[in-house]
């Protein structure tokens, strides 16, 4: 037999590269199938040795059935996240101590003692007033957590641990201010009148307060005398939470016009101008007392309701109800407080050297004594009848030198301007007041027609 030559195999780089290739790409084919059938098996029973198959042919086998938590979906743990935390909301009511507050959550006493010594607690806690609101949250009758608004713009939350500590922390609530404009024409008042428009009573009241110096709202208002608004509301949280000021105002009275514009100063105060850029603040209010009725005016020759003779009447009275606070009609000292005669309490102030104003039949005093310096607008009495009156109400007089001066026509001199170097400023911001002001009164024009 004649032997034949094998002929070596020569392995170039590149099908040694091929061969490489190919194991790898077999492997993983064996590795996925193998992986796919034990997850058939597991899942599906019917598959394995327990299935038909294996009964006839007589396999004994055991199967374990076993069941597994499975994880939550995602979107369930991230809504047991944010979940809020449960807090109790306690108003104080008239007459309501904290004490009691604690004693209505059963709350011992014990730990209101101490929570009173934590510094930052002690005056919130022992000095509430009716129409405060305090949050506690409470699990299992335990305090873990108070609340309570240390101002407007913030919260202070107390946490207790059970070592018997107290951490404090300060949250800050931002105070958002929304611009509002309201209009309205005069039917019967003012009052009525802005209410209808949606103006609150406290909006209302400082309207009347800002053209105050120039209108008197008791007997110089007409009918279809109008306003119009634009002003603030304070919001928190999504609530309201009083009232702004007004930014500008214009009122239309017996065909004269007046408007008020607030000028922010550089500093932050803030004072009301007219548009040539004065400030509507005069010396002396036209009326110490607001919404009041003129039931007796100045005269030389008037019966008294009591007396029952004809003699002059010095002053101007004003009727309103017993209670109602009266005010200083301008920046000054308090001469005067106690007791005299016919107008029974009485306060008079005087306002520099040659002017006082007198407030008689007074139900009680203010807080202010005499000897002691009063702003203008600042309460000094409350509305009585006490002297020599047959009603509650006010009788207000205003001398100059000592002599008796109609407190309805007395004039005095315009306050000065602006300076001319704040007055480009004030311009600036009050330019868009004046535009949304004009764009009102136009759009109410037009709706009345």
């Amino acid at each position: 037999m004649t032997a034949t030559a094998t002929k070596p195999l020569k392995i170039t780089s590149s099908s040694l590269a091929q061969v490489r290739r190919w194991q790898r790409e077999h492997w993983l084919s064996a590795g996925l199938i193998a992986t796919a059938a034990a997850a058939v098996l597991s899942i599906a029973p019917g598959f394995s040795a327990t299935g038909p198959q294996a009964i006839a042919s007589g396999v004994s086998s055991s199967w374990l059935q076993q069941s597994l938590d499975l994880p939550q979906p995602i979107r369930t743990l991230r809504a047991a996240a944010a979940a809020p935390t449960t807090w109790q909301s306690v108003v104080v009511k008239p007459g309501q101590t904290m004490a009691s507050v604690f004693e209505s959550l059963s709350l011992s006493r014990q730990l209101l003692h101490r929570l009173l010594e934590h510094p930052g607690a002690k005056q919130a806690l022992s000095r509430i007033r009716p129409g405060d609101q305090f949050d506690f949250e409470i699990a299992d009758g335990v305090l873990h957590a108070l609340r309570f608004s240390k101002d407007e713009a913030t919260r202070v939350v107390l946490r207790l641990a059970d070592d018997q500590s107290i951490s404090e922390s300060v949250q800050s609530r931002p105070l958002e201010h929304r611009v509002l404009m309201a209009s309205g024409s005069i039917q019967d008042s003012l009052y009525n009148a802005a209410e209808s428009a949606g103006m609150s009573t406290a909006s209302i009241l400082e309207l009347a307060k800002v053209f105050g110096y120039d209108i008197d709202f008791a007997q110089d208002l007409r009918v279809g005398d109008e306003f119009h608004v634009v002003y603030e509301e304070v919001w928190r949280d999504g609530e309201r939470l009083r009232s702004g000021d007004i930014l500008a105002a214009t009122f239309v009275n017996q065909g004269r016009r007046f408007q008020v514009f607030r000028y922010v100063f550089a500093d932050g105060r803030s004072e009301y101008y007219d548009g040539e850029g004065r400030p509507t603040k005069k010396s002396f209010l036209r009326m110490p007392i607001e919404f009041a009725r003129i039931s007796s005016r100045f005269s030389s020759a008037r019966k008294h309701p009591i007396l029952g003779r004809t003699r002059a009447h010095r002053g101007v009275d004003y009727a309103a109800g017993t209670g109602t606070p009266i005010m200083s009609a301008g920046e000054g000292k308090i001469q005067f407080a106690g007791w005299k005669n016919g107008y029974g309490r009485t306060v008079i102030v005087q306002h520099g050297d040659n002017i006082t104003t007198l407030y008689g039949h007074m139900s009680k005093f203010g807080q202010y004594r005499t000897g002691q310096r009063v702003r203008q607008g600042d309460v000094i009495g409350y509305v009585g009848m006490t002297g020599l009156a047959s009603g509650p109400h006010l009788h207000y007089e205003f001398r100059v030198g000592g002599v008796h001066r109609d407190p309805l026509k007395v004039t005095l001199p315009k306050p000065q301007p602006l300076p001319a170097s704040e007055f480009g400023r004030f311009r600036l911001q009050t330019e868009p007041l004046v535009a949304q002001l004009a764009l009102r009164e136009s759009n109410q024009r037009v709706a009345t027609r």
